[in-house]
């Protein structure tokens, strides 16, 4: 049998039967659809969590943090025996001091933090209005607020006090005096301009040139340092050592790959719900093409006494369910991603309207719908084995006399 007149014949149910063959589709679809919302929700919710991750300098940075129990302390001595380790590009500290903030006669506390420009970028830290200050401003008397601390001040809209000025008091150490002992509240000189407002809205905080705040208050030690390394295959043996020296050490890098594989779990679980009525759709797939093949049984005797093989029957009846499943696959895809927009737009105009943010909690990765398209078919071939090998193992004179 040609393969022109195997497509033909395997398409021929749209004219004989096309109600039962669209329903049979449609159900394949349902099951299919199922799956692809499922997962889609498992990818859309891993991508909300990476999404405010900045790649690049990020995950090639270590955040070096002080232990407990104080035995070492991050200051400008760790600070350069890091940077002198092989394979590292830079180190960016954080200074850590408490702080009251006034903005138009309003007061309250917040942490103060110096920072240098390259840590942003380093700790993946994004704007949701305005930029970083840069380490060369004119003054350097720039400042970054956390969206947390615009609540202080009752501010909704992060665009409202970009170009305000703010002004602080510090706590700071008394002079000669060690960490814990007695301290000042120190006011810095002059205002700060706010240039630019994170998207951390959990931490209460401020951010101003560590050169700015050094030179006003003396820094005995860092809260925090980033440690930029030059490749990603470096990040194992600085970790080892600034971990010798007894410092904590975390990489975001880490953590995205920990994120990735729990995620990796829900999708695999998520596409098991899904599976339960995907197996359901075959199972009536099955059944219609049972029921195919004991309408077409005359059919068959009649090829088989013409001179067709058993092999062209089983093809034939394969081809059939292969684009029946082809079908559904592509019928649920539309489903799947139908109804994901859908119920996407609709939680979106809910959050809308409680003043929440715009999230996209479905997505749908090219490479997955791909793998839906190939398993769909691969499903309808797997539902047609058993028919098609009834189908070819019927003799021709039964065929023929069969009603």
């Amino acid at each position: 049998m040609r393969s022109s007149d195997a497509l033909k014949l395997s398409t021929r149910m749209f004219k004989t039967n096309p109600a039962r063959t669209w329903l049979t589709i449609l159900g394949m679809g349902v099951g299919t659809s199922a799956v692809v919302m499922l997962v889609g929700l498992g990818f859309g919710l891993q991508n909300i969590l990476l999404e405010k991750i900045v790649f690049g300098d990020t995950l090639l940075s270590l955040t070096v943090t002080n232990p407990p129990s104080n035995a070492v302390t991050l200051n400008d001595t760790t600070v350069a025996s890091f940077k002198a380790m092989p394979n590292v590009l830079d180190v960016s500290p954080l200074a850590d001091l408490s702080s009251v903030v006034t903005f138009n006669g309003l007061s309250a506390n917040t942490d103060l933090q110096g920072v240098r420009e390259s840590y942003f970028k380093y700790a993946g830290i994004a704007m949701s209005a305005g930029k970083s200050f840069t380490d060369n401003a004119a003054d350097g008397n720039d400042i970054v607020l956390s969206s947390a601390a615009l609540q202080l001040f009752g501010v909704t809209d992060p665009n409202q006090i970009l170009g305000k000025p703010v002004s602080f008091s510090v706590i700071a150490p008394s002079a000669g005096v060690a960490p814990g002992g007695a301290s000042d509240q120190v006011p810095l000189n002059g205002n700060f301009t706010v240039v630019g407002v994170t998207n951390d809205t959990a931490a209460i905080y401020a951010m101003i040139p560590l050169a700015t705040l050094s030179s006003q208050v003396g820094i005995i030690s860092y809260s925090k340092v980033q440690v930029r390394v030059s490749a990603s295959n470096f990040l194992a043996a600085a970790q080892a050592a600034i971990v010798g020296q007894g410092f904590i050490v975390s990489a975001l890098s880490q953590t995205v790959a920990q994120a990735n594989q729990i995620f990796s779990g829900v999708q695999v679980l998520l596409a098991g719900f899904g599976g339960i009525a995907l197996i359901v759709s075959a199972i009536g797939m099955f059944n219609t093409m049972t029921v195919t093949l004991l309408e077409r049984t005359n059919e068959i005797g009649v090829m088989r006494t013409l001179g067709a093989s058993p092999r062209d029957i089983q093809i034939l009846f394969l081809s059939e369910a292969v684009v029946v499943g082809f079908l559904g696959g592509m019928t649920g895809m539309a489903m799947g991603i139908a109804g994901g927009l859908i119920i996407n737009y609709a939680l979106n105009l809910v959050a809308a309207h409680f003043g929440g943010a715009a999230v996209a909690l479905f997505a749908f990765p090219g490479a997955f719908l791909g793998f839906i398209t190939f398993f769909s078919a691969i499903v309808g071939f797997v539902t047609g084995i058993f028919p098609a090998k009834r189908a070819s193992s019927i003799s021709p004179l039964e065929a023929i006399r069969y009603k």
